[in-house]
């Protein structure tokens, strides 16, 4: 019982431990992209680009750890260290740090309500869902900047309501949406040229319709890069385009902050400014939408394919997909020269054990015989049900010897396996084994695995749990 409670306390201690590094590395966080948002900020204003609270609101969700009474306290410290060590006076260091956790508060608690899928945008509706979650952040921001304008600013709460919420709705959708989905992406490997020079073309298209609006200018210039975008998503894994589509968010803020676009004619600039930056984060939100909805499609796709070219019983390859990686593996190793051998197996007396124990029972031994079956295969070997009680495989470079070992393996480890019916005593089941090779990998696999094929029936005439030879002397069986 000691043990036990040593054991409780020592974990109860990790957790803590693990709690306030959490906090800690959260406001040394806030407290860096706080500083980095300041810089951006023009004299007596708001910072053009603030990462603070998107950073903030993604880490939250991403690492519960971080969301505990302790995180909010040190992301609090953060913010306003960040904007007394800037030269902020205590008032006004309270008032943006108020702001900034509204939002961030606001947002978290909508998203929390969401699925997991719907927060890593993986579904056709989690754009729509991420939008009303942060858009609620931003309102309520807002309203803290609608009080915070005329007495920080000297400006109207109308126009402070507006800016803050813009300026934290564009901050959210530029930076929010690479938190969330963030990932290691390897890149495929033996790809052909003409594949890559096919990937890279919307991202030169995105270079160049960004380098355009920079020449051309003018309102419109911002939506120049929407065709380049619209066309990752349906190229580019979902990551790498909401990567491609944050970036040119993220650099559209800071080209308006620079000032390196014309405002729209007859507007004042801070209303053209929010325009515009309304403007970029409706624009980013259509990729993101159309990344959502193609990785949705991508993985029905997936799911499809595998169900149209695997039998849902055993779940190895049917038949006609058997036939198709047959076909491949064994125009391989006849390029390379490569023996390759076929069996083919058939479940004893299957049709019996239906007919006695039932079809719930057949199918259990149709499972345990896949498992079996795998379980003594290498990882290059291929495995199909090709019937009933039936199943077909193809040995890449491996002699008639070699395949002979498997076959045995297969056949001893079905000996060894019980089938439990339901309030019945176990019964055992056996296999029949055909095989047949070729020795240089000439030989077409059609025919190789009619010769596998005719051994298969030899076994069965001659007593049934035994492996045959194609052109072994009939009568033959291993020690």
């Amino acid at each position: 019982m000691l043990t036990k409670i040593e054991a409780s306390e020592g974990a109860r201690r990790g957790s803590v431990s693990k709690m306030i590094q959490s906090a800690f590395l959260l406001g040394i966080v806030i407290f860096g992209t706080c500083l980095f948002g300041i810089y951006t900020r023009p004299l007596d204003f708001l910072a053009n680009v603030w990462p603070a609270n998107a950073v903030m609101l993604g880490l939250l969700l991403r690492f519960p750890t971080t969301a505990t009474p302790l995180g909010w306290i040190a992301a609090t410290a953060g913010f306003i260290l960040a904007d007394l060590m800037t030269g902020s006076p205590w008032g006004k260091a309270l008032i943006l740090t108020g702001a900034n956790l509204a939002g961030i508060g606001g947002a978290y608690a909508v998203l929390r309500l969401y699925s997991r899928e719907a927060i890593r945008l993986q579904t056709p509706e989690s754009v729509p869902q991420l939008v009303s979650a942060i858009g609620f952040g931003a309102c309520l921001a807002g309203f803290v900047g609608a009080v915070a304008n005329p007495v920080l600013f000297g400006g109207s709460a109308v126009g402070g309501w507006a800016f803050w919420f813009v300026t934290e709705f564009a901050n959210y959708v530029a930076i929010l949406p690479v938190i969330l989905t963030i990932r290691l992406f390897s890149f495929p490997q033996g790809i052909s040229l003409k594949r890559l020079a096919y990937l890279a073309l919307p991202l030169l298209a995105l270079l160049f319709s960004c380098f355009a609006s920079f020449e051309i200018g003018g309102p419109g210039a911002l939506a120049f890069p929407v065709p380049a975008l619209l066309w990752a998503a349906i190229v580019y894994p979902r990551f790498v385009t909401i990567l491609l589509t944050s970036a040119f968010s993220f650099w559209s803020l800071i080209a308006l902050s620079a000032d390196l676009f014309n405002y729209m004619a007859g507007a004042s600039a801070e209303n053209a400014l929010i325009s515009m930056r309304l403007g970029v984060s409706l624009i980013t939100l259509a990729p993101l939408m159309l990344a959502s909805a193609m990785a949705k499609q991508k993985d029905l796709i997936a799911q499809l394919s595998h169900l149209a070219r695997h039998d849902p019983l055993s779940c190895l390859l049917n038949r006609r997909a058997f036939g198709e990686e047959a076909q491949k593996l064994a125009r391989y190793c006849a390029k390379q020269s490569h023996p390759y051998s076929a069996l083919m197996l058939d479940i004893d007396h299957f049709k019996s054990i239906n007919d006695r124990f039932g079809h719930a029972t057949g199918d259990q031994v149709i499972s345990i015989a896949a498992e079996k079956i795998s379980s003594c295969l290498r990882s290059a070997d291929i495995i199909g049900r090709v019937g009933g009680e039936e199943f077909a495989i193809l040995l890449p470079k491996c002699t008639r010897e070699q395949a002979l070992e498997i076959a045995e393996r297969i056949r001893r480890a079905f000996a060894q396996a019980q089938v439990t019916p339901d309030n019945r005593a176990p019964i055992s089941v056996t296999v029949s084994v055909g095989l047949a090779a070729s020795h240089d990998g000439s030989a077409d696999v059609e025919a190789l695995m009619e010769e596998a094929d005719k051994a298969l029936y030899r076994a069965k005439h001659l007593g049934r749990n035994r492996s045959e030879i194609h052109d072994q002397t009939p009568g033959w069986r291993p020690a």
